[in-house]
């Protein structure tokens, strides 16, 4: 579990990043979430855009991923999505 500035420091972060995935009309495919479990497993934090075509709420969208890719939701604002999930080897050195 993410404390407050932990998750301040990774909004930090992600705020530099560019959204590597989007997810729209199919929500969430299986094939989705693999790419965002194998991104998670290299980056750490991964940023996601949710399109207006998305079927499903935003939020509900982001604990669904969250969920089945074992990551904390960090951020949500607007249509962005930002996960995070430590590493075996960290590349981020949390506060």
């Amino acid at each position: 579990m993410l404390t407050g500035n932990q998750k301040s420091f990774l909004r930090g972060l992600a705020q530099r990043q560019s959204a590597l995935f989007q997810i729209g009309k199919d929500a969430l495919s299986d094939t989705l979430i693999q790419s965002v479990d194998n991104c998670l497993r290299t980056r750490e934090l991964v940023k996601i855009s949710v399109l207006k075509t998305a079927p499903e709420d935003v939020k509900e969208l982001a604990f669904d991923l969250a969920m089945n890719t074992k990551s904390e939701v960090v951020q949500i604002i607007g249509r962005t999505i930002v996960l995070y999930r430590k590493a075996k080897e960290p590349k981020i050195i949390l506060p």
